[in-house]
């Protein structure tokens, strides 16, 4: 049974539970391989010389399960060349939760957990605590790939998830490092405002869309329907942010007001300059 309405028109292919790759036998093994890069490295093209030879082997002859293949991936230069140094903190881990638990970040609190514990505990520790957590042992175990399980009905998903599943997903012929909006994380403003996210196909599917400003002014991008939201000022408090010659004081909290077209761009700058980000709200 098909659980995604009208699939086509939002340019997915139908997703089912019965649809995820699991190695069962040896004969399963180079399916599981191609579908770990496939769904951690988010459908990007892996070139011969980019493959994890030594970890490919090591699950080749046993030593490893699919979970530590997943985890060898995304602790592998390689991703952190794909998705890590390119990226804000925000876009880095909207990535991580579609690429290691297969769902969209449900809440701001989510987000602010990870920066947090980036900031004290560094790459690693971030990339552990999704491949380490009870969620994702309870969806997929020792032996099954992560797949895109946002967009079907299941205990304790909100209802909002499935709608920024779409802001994430661009669709079967896309991949996560050559979409429109590039860099910026697709969730800002909705997680600030805990609100969901509007279901827009991707561009060429449907007649859903509308133009508006590209980030890149040189360029015009076909994007998804405008959402008002460009008159709207936010307020960001910031963790840890210190001046040039000033010490670092981590519990001393800054406050900016920013319009929400310079949002996105004000937080890369934050975060850049070493603070952390408690919180996004509307001012």
């Amino acid at each position: 049974m098909t659980l995604s309405t009208s699939a086509r028109n939002l340019g997915i292919s139908d997703f089912s539970p019965q649809d995820r790759i699991e190695w069962r036998s040896p004969a399963d093994t180079e399916m599981v391989i191609q579908a770990v890069y496939r769904y951690v490295l988010g459908n990007d093209y892996v070139m011969k010389q980019e493959r994890l030879t030594y970890a490919e082997s090591q699950f080749r002859n046993g030593n490893i399960t699919v979970r530590e293949l997943v985890r060898a991936v995304a602790q592998s230069e390689l991703y952190k060349q794909k998705f890590f140094y390119p990226n804000s903190n925000n876009r880095f881990i909207e990535l991580n939760y579609k690429h290691l638990l297969g769902r969209a970040p449900y809440d701001q609190s989510e987000i602010s957990f990870h920066l947090d514990l980036y900031h004290r505990q560094g790459y690693a520790a971030e990339i552990d605590s999704y491949i380490d957590s009870p969620e994702y042992q309870a969806n997929f175990g020792e032996y099954t790939v992560p797949t895109y399980r946002g967009f079907w009905s299941q205990p304790g998903q909100k209802l909002a998830g499935f709608n920024r599943m779409f802001r994430l997903y661009r669709g079967y012929a896309n991949s996560d490092r050559s979409q429109l909006e590039r860099t910026n994380a697709r969730l800002t403003w909705e997680l600030a405002q805990n609100r969901a996210s509007t279901i827009v196909g991707p561009s060429g599917v449907n007649d859903a869309w509308a133009y508006r400003a590209p980030q890149n002014p040189m360029t015009q991008s076909r994007q998804g329907p405008t959402l008002g939201q460009g008159g709207r000022m936010y307020r960001i408090e910031v963790v840890g942010l210190a001046g040039p010659g000033y010490p670092k004081v981590r519990r001393v909290t800054t406050t900016f007001l920013v319009p929400y077209d310079q949002l996105s761009l004000r937080m890369q700058q934050i975060q850049r300059q070493g603070g952390r980000i408690a919180s996004v709200t509307p001012a």
